[in-house]
């Protein structure tokens, strides 16, 4: 195993105070989620990284497939839920992604594959219930 990279961030507070990379590059007040506070908040993050990992993936699944896609033409969207049942808090998500010409099935195809080469993916698989989209049109994922 390689190590490819190793990042490091801190928050304080909770969901009340700040987020902090090691390097800077993160400097970010955090809010509740729902809040009118001046903040983000965990969930967004992890839609934000989910997103960019997922779209990574996508092309990394188009290039396997030997099918032209560019980087820009990549737009993943993911929706975190935060939810609450006697069980106590847990997330689900939605990845939705839409592909630049791209037809609809080889979208699904893409999407489906994607799922099991992403990082993100495989680190919430058998954790939180995670819904694949291609414009917006559910997607089975691979077995």
């Amino acid at each position: 195993m390689a190590v490819l990279a190793s990042e490091t961030a801190s928050a304080t507070a909770g969901r009340e105070g700040k987020a902090t990379s090691a390097d800077g590059k993160i400097n970010l007040n955090l809010s509740p989620p729902g809040s009118n506070g001046p903040g983000t908040n965990p969930e967004q993050l992890f839609a934000a990284g989910y997103s960019a990992c997922f779209g990574g993936a996508i092309k990394a699944a188009a290039g396997l497939a030997k099918i032209p896609l560019k980087a820009s033409d990549i737009k993943v969207t993911a929706t975190v839920n935060l939810n609450k049942d006697d069980g106590g808090f847990f997330l689900d998500v939605t990845m939705n992604a839409e592909l630049g010409g791209v037809d609809q099935a080889q979208t699904e195809a893409l999407v489906a594959k994607a799922h099991t080469i992403c990082p993100y993916s495989k680190a919430t698989r058998d954790n939180i219930d995670v819904k694949l989209q291609a414009n917006g049109k559910a997607v089975q994922a691979a077995a």
